[in-house]
């Protein structure tokens, strides 16, 4: 790329005018900006393009809606290399401070899938360390692990369903987990979540599961109309056929559930005996359950509530208690905050899930609104 085309995509980019193709092209020519094969730029231009990358870089690579596991790795990787060569222009222009350069000996791994399965006699699998295969029968009931990991379900015709025969799955802090319930139905766990359901949905008139956390939920169509419903400890959720997502984690103030497909009844509970008012999502919307009756509905890009399953994290103008929250369930790393008022800092950008800690404490360290230590496995969020 010549210098005339590289000040004319610069103009492009810092202008938000640049196609999907011509912002790869341009990240990929600054990613070897320093190299002596590319035409130089003003120092005004470098500064400028140094500005723009840092701004966007989070969120440039991977802004295509459609997102397949075999690409985000691509892409994160991009972004990684991209943000090293941002920390290389800096260094080589301008000294900077950058705490967590000094944190690669205590860098922490993502988490990974790793569930513990609790059988209705209280009989404990590990999933993490369960080969491939059939784990257990009970009652006609088949439980197997696949090779990509799933708890796959296969329940015989005979069976009958009991409401008083659960099954619960755990995914500890750092650990997810997904899951292929008895009638089809698909459940993605985040880290540090539970769900409890049914052996069998045979002969029943709702299949009814319990979620503890944040679960993604794919709901199979069955040929008898049976609701399929969700209960948290604020609200219950009821659908026949769609794709939703639920947060509802016990640290978080309130419960978010957003629709893909289909459409879903949200029940929020303002009493004890778990009675409320009544609401239904469209798709593209997302229900947010605080105390009380109180739920508000908004439309949202639904990819952000769901880029968590798809191996990203998010953050969208989203307060950095927020954001170290995720993290520390994520990583299983304790946060501590030098000055309480860094929680009320906001961020945005994306990064992949499957970066170790310091890759993502490096693109929030972007802004110079915090700085981040790590001392074993506890965070220190500073100044």
């Amino acid at each position: 790329m010549n210098d005339i085309k590289a000040k004319e995509l610069l103009r492009k980019y810092a202008s938000g005018n640049c196609s999907d193709e011509e912002k790869i092209l341009f990240e990929r020519w600054y990613v070897n900006l320093n190299s002596e094969d590319h035409f130089r730029l003003t120092e005004d231009e470098l500064e400028l393009a140094e500005q723009e990358m840092l701004a966007r870089l989070p969120i440039a690579v991977l802004e295509k809606k459609n997102r397949l596991w075999p690409y985000i790795a691509v892409a994160a990787s991009v972004t990684i290399a991209i943000t090293a060569a941002v920390f290389l222009y800096k260094s080589d222009h301008r000294p900077v401070n950058h705490p967590v350069e000094a944190l690669v000996k205590n860098d922490i791994p993502p988490g990974s899938n790793k569930a513990i399965l609790t059988l209705a006699d209280g009989t404990k699998i590990s999933l993490t360390d369960a080969l491939k295969g059939e784990l257990t029968k009970q009652g006609g009931v088949s439980i197997t692990k696949t090779k990509d990991g799933q708890l796959v379900y296969q329940v015989s015709d005979q069976v009958t369903g009991n409401k008083d025969v659960y099954n619960t799955v755990e995914t500890p802090r750092g650990g997810q987990h997904q899951i292929i319930l008895p009638d089809g139905s698909k459940v993605w766990l985040n880290a540090s979540s539970s769900l409890k359901f049914p052996s069998s949905f045979n002969n029943t008139t709702q299949r009814k599961v319990e979620l503890k956390g944040e679960g993604y939920f794919e709901i199979a169509r069955m040929e008898r109309k049976i609701p399929f419903i969700v209960v948290t400890d604020k609200q219950e959720v009821e659908v026949l056929g769609t794709h939703f997502n639920i947060n509802s984690y016990a640290d978080e103030l309130v419960t978010k559930t957003t629709l893909l497909e289909g459409s879903v009844r949200l029940t929020s509970f303002i009493n004890k005996a778990r009675s409320g008012k009544s609401y239904l999502l469209k798709p593209g919307e997302q229900a947010i359950a605080g105390k009380g009756d109180v739920v508000s509905i908004t439309n949202v890009d639904v990819n952000e509530a769901v880029d968590w399953k798809n191996g990203l994290f998010v953050f969208n103008k989203e307060s950095l208690e927020s954001i170290m929250r995720k993290l520390s369930r994520w990583y299983d790393v304790e946060v501590v905050f030098e000055d309480e008022r860094l929680k009320k800092q906001l961020f945005g950008g994306r990064v992949s899930r499957f970066s170790s800690v310091t890759e993502v404490l490096d693109v929030l360290e972007l802004t110079d609104l915090a700085h981040f230590k790590v001392v074993g496995r506890r965070i220190m969020v500073v100044k």
